[in-house]
C-alpha cells in the first residue's frame, strides 16, 4: 500500500475509533436497550387494551394525563415526555371525537387547558378496567418488594437524567 493511502486509512480507522465504557457505562447501555424493549412491549399491551374502546396507547396517554385536572398541551407534554406538537395533535383530534375539551387557562390567555368530557370519562373507566385486570394478573407474578425495588430505581434514573445531559466529548 502507498504511503498516501495508509496515511488516509489512519485517519479513517482513528476516527471511527469509539471510546470505551466503564463496567457501568455498559451496564447501563443493556439496562438502556432493555427499557427500550420494554416500552415498545408495554405500547403494544397498551394499544390491545385500549382498542375495545377505540383508542391507542397514545390517546390512552393523554386522556390519563387529564384525569385528575385539566392541564395545558405542554404541559402534558412535559409530564409524558413527549414533543408538544405531537400531544397537540391527539388533544385535536381527542376533542374532535368528544372525549376532551379546551377549557380557558387562568395561568394563560393562548394556552388552553384540556380536560375530559363524559364521553371521555367514560373511555378512560373501560381502558382502565382492562389495565388492571391485566396489571393485577402480571403483577401476581411478581413480588411486591421487587416491583418497588425496581420502581425505586427507575424512579432515581429518571431524576438522574432530569439532571444530566450527554457529554460533549
Amino acid at each position: 500500500m502507498s504511503p498516501k493511502i495508509e496515511k488516509r486509512q489512519h485517519a479513517v480507522n482513528s476516527k471511527s475509533a469509539l471510546p470505551t465504557r466503564t463496567a457501568e457505562g455498559e451496564a447501563f447501555s443493556a439496562l438502556v436497550v432493555q427499557i427500550f424493549q420494554l416500552n415498545g412491549r408495554l405500547l403494544s399491551i397498551g394499544d390491545a387494551l385500549a382498542a375495545p374502546a377505540q383508542q391507542s396507547s397514545a390517546r390512552w396517554q393523554v386522556l390519563a394525563a387529564v384525569e385528575r385536572e385539566p392541564r395545558s398541551v405542554a404541559s402534558i407534554a412535559r409530564l409524558l415526555g413527549l414533543a408538544r406538537q405531537s400531544v397537540q395533535r391527539i388533544a385535536d383530534l381527542l376533542e374532535r371525537d368528544g372525549l376532551a375539551r379546551y377549557g380557558e387557562n387562568p395561568n394563560h390567555l393562548r394556552a388552553k387547558l384540556l380536560e375530559l368530557t363524559d364521553a371521555g370519562r367514560s373511555v378512560l373507566n373501560s381502558i382502565a378496567s382492562a389495565q388492571h385486570a391485566w396489571a393485577n394478573r402480571i403483577g401476581a407474578q411478581l413480588s411486591l418488594p421487587v416491583l418497588r425495588r425496581t420502581s425505586r430505581s427507575l424512579a432515581g434514573i429518571l431524576e438522574l437524567l432530569a439532571e444530566s445531559a450527554p457529554a460533549e466529548d
